[in-house]
This record gives structure tokens, C-alpha cells and sequence, in this order.
């Protein structure tokens, strides 16, 4: 019998297959009780991005240790480092968001794992080398990618497991995205005390602990997600009942006819100015609190509030998405527009009496209400375009987080600081901006309002994209584009 020589090449045409969609069709008896702990195997690690802030003091000291010296960079150019990588998630989820529905969930978790590991390490490169630009680009770029690919990969995969519960579907493994910063923080801080000495700082040995610890967990999800099989259905689940409500369809829309619905803007408009309002309080609560409450509010206190928000936010996320499987997404926005109005406009008032309680009371439901949005947006897209492109569709749409990243701060930070320069007392700086984010939750409750069913010229015939080119052609003649 001739020897098998095994080659890089081999290995390569057997691994390469396990990744393929067909290999994760599940078989008969498979528990889909199994894929949301697969998708918080990627959330978790890839949330670690909340809480990056960690790094930021101790990377100014990593010349002088103890504390800044020549050369060290400044919190300033640190800052930019969160920056690209939020920039890059809305990027590679547009750009990704069909490869990741078509190719399946465990080839995008496998590349999310792969390029969040490699940013982890080219980052600890940057670090030991005192490069900058190379923790923009692992960090940054490659991570950020990450964060766009390893964010959407689970979540159409999620809804077509659950059909009868889309919305807590989802909110369980986005909310790992909002808890992964209660686990990677305290982590990042403990793993650098335990690296520093007296002439290092412990970060290079921190990031390539953190790399190769959240590749295992990511690869470990990639391995048990599965992908039901096709017209599988959940013993007892009639999907004329679940399709019976308004805006709810049984029909599907291509990616790009989906972007080309009133429908599709609508909706992305919703989830920036939610997005835009929640942002600037989360980025800005510790200050904002210290300044609106001085003496009453100590740094440590806001540290706290701080954590109890990211509580929040990580519990908004699954329990608001739970509710709107009960009064339907439409109407879950309309409690984010009009409970947020009523809340910003309570803000000024709580810091003006000096009621600390109703102030933080405030701050938390709002906070929740942030991340109900991101949980709760996949499985409305569900409803309007179908299941079969939700993933590359809600994509597309991650580009509202993106555009809010950059204006929620903006309006905080710059509205404050002209307030501040023209005289008015620090404690009342914000409130022209908390009356401006009322402002922007009664132009999303007529933008909510407006959200119609999709016209039926959008939806694919017969379950298929009809082709207008011959790209779309060799594409819906494929098996992966056969309605799932």
C-alpha cells in the first residue's frame, strides 16, 4: 500500500470544506438550544472592545512604567485606536454582510476568530516595537473587522433556528456583545498586574494572552454552530400564525433591493438617532455625572454607575428584545422614542433639584433602551425583509452605529465645551444637549411611524433573487442561494 504523504495541501482541501455552509447543515436530533451559546462564544470575546479604555493609561507609561516619559504616546493618539475599530465594524459588516449570510456561519466565526486573534498580536508587536500605527492596524483594522464579521455572523443563523422567538434569539447573543466588557476588563486588569514589572507595564504580555484565549472560545463556537435544515421547523411552530401580523413576511428581498426600500432607511434612521442619544451618555457618563452632581457624585461613585450601566446594557439587550416578540419591533421603538424623550427631558430637571436617584434612574433605562435597540433591530429586518439576506441586510444597516459613534460624542462633548466657554456653570452644560437627544427621539418616532410592509416588487420570486446581472446569474444558480 503506497504511503499517504501528508502536505500543507492536504490539510488544507480537508480543513477547508468543514468550513463550508453544507458541512454545518444540521442532522436530525440536533438541539438549536446549542447555537446561542455558539454565538456568545464570539460575542463575549469580541465585546471586549467596551472595555479597551483599560489599556489606555497604562499604554502612556510604557517607557517611563511608573509614569509618562519622552516618547510616550499621549491619550489623545490612544483614543484613535477604539475609533478605527468602531469604524472598521460598520465597514467590513456592509462590505462582509452577503459573504458572511452565503458562505454561513462558521466560515465568518472562523475568520472573525482569525482576525481577532491576529489584531490581538500585531497589536502586542506594536507594543513591544513602540509602534503605533501597528496597534491602528491590528487593533484598529484587523479587529475591527473582526468586530463587524464575528457580530452579524450568528445572527440570521439565530432567527432561523428560532422563528417563534427571533427577538430573544437574538438579544441573547447580543447581549453578550454588551456583557463581554464586565469580563474582559477586570481580565486585562488582573493579566497586567500579574505581567508588570519594574520595566514593563505588562500589556505586550496581556494582548497575546487575550488573543490566543479568545481564539479557543471563538473556534470553539465556530465548531457547534449549525444551520438548520432547509423548511425545518420547530415542533409545534406554524408559521402562518407567526406571519399573520402586519409588517410580518413569509417572502424574502435580496440584499441590494433591500437597500433600495423606503423601508430599509427608515429603520436606519431609527437605529442611529436611538443609537446617537444612548452613545454620548454611555461614552460620557462618568464626567457628565461628576460635573452635573459635584460633591455628591465622587469618581469612585461614578466608576460604579459606570459598571451598573454596562449591567444595564447587557440586560436591556436581551429583555427588550424578549418583549417585542410579545408587542412586536414597531412598537418596542415606539417605547424607545417615547420613553427616551421623557427621560431626556427629565435629566436636566434631576440636576437641577440635585436628585442623584432619579438622575442615575434615568441614565439606566436609557442605557437599556440602547442596547434593546441593537437587539431588537436584527429581528425587526427579519420581519420586513425575510430571513434569507437578514444577515447581509442588517450589515448594511451596522453603518447607523458607526455614523452615531461619531455624532452622540460630538453632540456631548462639543455642545458642552461652547456652553462652558460662554459662561455657563459646568452642572448645567449639558442640558441643552439632553433637550437636543429629546429632539431627536420625535424625529424617530415619525421615521418608526412611517416603517409600512415592503412593496411585493422587492420580494424574490419563488424564494429567489431574479438576476440583473451576470454575477447575480452564476450566484442564484448556486445551491447556497436557494431559499433557506
Amino acid at each position: 500500500m503506497a504511503a499517504i504523504i501528508h502536505t500543507p495541501e492536504t490539510y488544507a482541501k480537508a480543513w477547508i470544506p468543514f468550513l463550508d455552509r453544507e458541512r454545518t447543515i444540521a442532522k436530525p436530533g440536533y438541539s438549536r438550544w446549542m447555537i446561542p451559546p455558539a454565538a456568545l462564544c464570539v460575542h463575549l470575546c469580541i465585546g471586549q472592545a467596551y472595555a479597551f479604555s483599560v489599556f489606555n493609561l497604562p499604554m502612556t507609561k510604557l517607557l517611563g512604567v511608573t509614569e509618562s516619559a519622552p516618547g510616550d504616546w499621549k491619550l489623545t493618539e490612544l483614543g484613535w485606536i477604539f475609533s478605527i475599530a468602531m469604524l472598521f465594524l460598520g465597514i467590513s459588516s456592509a462590505v462582509f454582510g452577503r459573504w458572511v449570510e452565503e458562505g454561513g456561519p462558521r466560515k465568518a466565526m472562523f475568520t472573525a476568530a482569525i482576525c481577532w486573534a491576529s489584531g490581538f498580536l500585531i497589536s502586542a508587536l506594536g507594543v513591544h516595537l513602540h509602534t503605533l500605527w501597528l496597534i491602528y492596524l491590528g487593533y484598529g483594522v484587523i479587529g475591527g473587522c473582526a468586530l463587524g464579521i464575528g457580530y452579524i455572523s450568528p445572527v440570521s443563523t439565530l432567527m432561523k433556528w428560532f422563528p417563534d422567538r427571533p427577538g430573544m434569539a437574538t438579544g441573547m447573543a447580543i447581549m453578550g456583545f454588551g456583557g463581554g466588557a464586565l469580563i474582559a476588563s477586570p481580565l486585562s486588569v488582573w493579566l497586567m498586574s500579574k505581567f508588570h514589572t519594574t520595566t514593563d507595564v505588562g500589556v505586550f504580555n496581556t494582548f497575546i494572552v487575550l488573543g490566543c484565549v479568545y481564539f479557543c472560545f471563538m473556534m470553539f463556537g465556530a465548531f457547534i454552530v449549525r444551520v438548520p435544515a432547509e423548511n425545518w421547523k420547530p415542533k409545534g411552530f406554524v408559521p402562518a400564525a407567526a406571519t399573520g401580523k402586519k409588517l410580518v413576511t413569509r417572502n424574502h428581498v435580496f440584499v441590494y433591493d433591500a437597500i433600495k426600500t423606503p423601508q430599509f432607511w427608515l429603520v436606519w434612521t431609527v437605529l442611529f438617532l436611538n443609537t446617537t442619544a444612548g452613545i454620548g451618555v454611555l461614552g460620557q457618563a462618568s464626567a457628565m455625572s461628576q460635573e452635573m452632581f459635584p460633591g455628591h457624585i465622587t469618581p469612585i461613585a461614578a466608576a460604579g454607575l459606570v459598571g451598573l450601566m454596562s449591567l444595564f446594557n447587557m440586560g436591556g439587550r436581551f429583555s427588550w428584545a424578549t418583549l417585542s416578540d410579545f408587542i412586536g419591533r414597531k412598537n418596542t421603538y415606539f417605547v424607545f422614542m417615547c420613553l427616551g424623550f421623557a427621560l431626556y427631558v427629565t435629566v436636566p430637571y434631576a440636576g437641577s433639584s440635585g436628585n442623584v436617584v432619579l438622575f442615575v434612574f434615568c441614565f439606566l433605562i436609557i442605557v437599556s433602551m440602547y442596547g434593546g435597540g441593537f437587539s431588537t433591530v436584527p429581528a425587526y429586518l427579519r420581519d420586513l425583509f425575510g430571513t434569507r439576506y437578514v444577515g447581509a441586510i442588517h450589515g448594511i444597516l451596522l453603518t447607523a452605529w458607526s455614523a452615531a459613534g461619531v455624532a452622540g460624542p460630538v453632540l456631548i462633548n462639543y455642545i458642552r465645551e461652547y456652553n462652558v466657554t460662554h459662561g455657563v456653570p459646568k452642572a448645567e452644560a449639558y442640558n441643552t444637549t439632553m433637550y437636543i437627544m429629546a429632539g431627536l427621539f420625535i424625529v424617530g418616532f415619525i421615521c418608526n411611524a412611517c416603517v409600512k410592509a415592503v412593496n411585493a416588487k422587492y420580494h424574490m420570486a419563488g424564494g429567489h433573487h431574479q438576476p440583473d446581472s451576470a454575477a447575480d446569474e452564476e450566484l442564484a444558480a448556486t445551491p447556497s442561494s436557494a431559499n433557506a
